[in-house]
């Protein structure tokens, strides 16, 4: 390790130490490498805007950002919430299981766990804590951890992030994401059954069978989205970012036009707030790409890939290795950064070890997903806390039992791969 790589790192740790925004401090540290190192600093503009205008594929993160606060400003999320509760809420524990359900559904409209949480999250809290059926920690802890399924069945923000820095196709990373994030809903749901069982909680009234249909039919259009996304894709009519177009105009379409809940004065708020958020996402992108030109200077990915090979570690220890080491980080940050700086070094090694990128991507969102509930640091706790009031330790004392459930899925997971695998492998995946 070089004095300039070195002086980099202390940058990083120090600026966002005093909470400077990551991409910023990474963007601020490559500059001070360079400057050290001898280089010309327009190398770091240069990296970036190369970087953001020959990659095609950013364009679907700000369009599935726009898609999934139309759905949230629209009443989607109601219809789909009732849709919800008429299939699960009769069980015991239901308000948690549609909670979980609510994420399992809304995960293929919006992609992303933030929007997940402080979106349908709030309403299904709100429920859940009425006339105290549920105690606010449990109702916020279990909204937290269901959340994490957003990204995982697609469409899916993270993974279009890792498609990025490893070149796989999006397309096989949402087919590998579907039977992930329904394993994580069964896991979450059976320790909600476990919890409402041991504690007593209150069974709800069922609703009539005979509103079933037209319940159903409420849903149904904004049901249809992932379909519409994946056929899309593997039909050959769009690529991955026309696709995500299509899911921005299809969401724009149903919430102003079908469903009439969305007025033309207020997509002005729903720009601005994507635009904020698209922005956030390409400090941190051109963050990454930054440090990636600083990375490959020094060489570290073959030094990495060398120094494994030398251990002569076998492939299951190395996937039980990473993994645990992104369990630690994803307790200090969050998953985009993870994403863009820390799996590019692992890329390598998993070449020289055969390990099927596809699979390793999925897995590894899927344990930066669990980092947004993994405290000290854990984002999700945060963000509900944020815009619900509960006291932060109420949720942190009820999230233990669905973090160790998600953990035992992803240690499933990553021991079988063809839960991953299969349905890319289905439509034509040759890994």
């Amino acid at each position: 390790m070089s004095l300039a790589f070195a002086l980099m790192l202390l940058t990083i740790l120090l600026l966002a130490g005093i909470g400077t925004p990551v991409g910023l401090a990474i963007i601020s540290a490559g500059i001070v490498y360079l400057a050290i190192d001898g280089q010309d600093l327009a190398l770091a503009g240069q990296q970036i805007l190369t970087g953001l205008y020959s990659s095609f594929i950013l364009l679907a993160v700000p369009l599935f950002i726009v898609a999934a606060n139309i759905m949230n400003a629209g009443s989607i999320s109601d219809r789909l919430l009732n849709f919800c509760i008429a299939c699960v809420g009769r069980f015991r524990g239901g308000l948690g299981h549609v909670n979980v359900a609510a994420s399992l559904v809304f995960s293929g409209m919006s992609g992303s766990a933030i929007a997940d949480a402080a979106g349908i999250g709030r309403i299904i809290i709100e429920m859940m804590t009425k006339e105290g059926r549920y105690p606010h920690g449990y109702a916020a802890a279990i909204t937290a951890a269901s959340a994490t399924i957003g990204p995982i069945i697609p469409p899916s923000i993270p993974m279009v992030l890792y498609a990025l820095v490893s070149n796989q196709s999006i397309g096989y990373l949402f087919l590998g994401g579907i039977l992930p994030g329904l394993l994580m809903g069964a896991v979450l749901m059976t320790m909600n059954g476990f919890i409402a069982t041991r504690r007593g909680y209150q069974v709800e009234a069922p609703i009539p069978v005979r509103q079933l249909p037209g319940i159903t039919f409420k849903a149904t259009p904004a049901l249809l989205m992932p379909a519409i996304l994946l056929y899309g894709i593997y039909g050959g009519l769009t690529t991955p970012t026309e696709a995500a177009a299509v899911a921005a105009i299809y969401a724009l379409i149903l919430a102003a036009f079908f469903y009439r809940a969305l007025r033309f004065s207020s997509l002005y708020d729903i720009f601005v707030e994507s635009a904020r958020s698209s922005a956030s996402v390409g400090m941190v992108i051109g963050g990454a790409l930054v440090l990636n030109y600083v990375i490959a200077s020094e060489n570290i990915p073959t030094q990495l890939a060398t120094l494994l090979n030398g251990l002569d570690v076998s492939p299951i220890i190395f996937l039980l290795t990473v993994n645990l080491l992104l369990l630690l980080m994803g307790a200090l940050l969050d998953a985009t950064t993870i994403i863009l700086v820390i799996l590019p070094l692992f890329l390598p090694s998993c070449r020289e070890l055969g390990i099927d990128l596809i699979h390793f991507g999925v897995v590894a969102v899927i344990n930066c997903m669990i980092g947004l509930i993994t405290p000290p640091y854990g984002v999700l706790l945060f963000v509900i806390n944020a815009v619900t009031g509960i006291p932060l330790n109420h949720i942190v004392r009820e999230i233990w039992p669905f973090l160790a459930v998600l953990v035992a899925a992803l240690i499933a997971l990553i021991f079988m791969p063809e839960l991953v695998l299969w349905l890319p492998r289905e439509f034509g995946y040759k890994g």
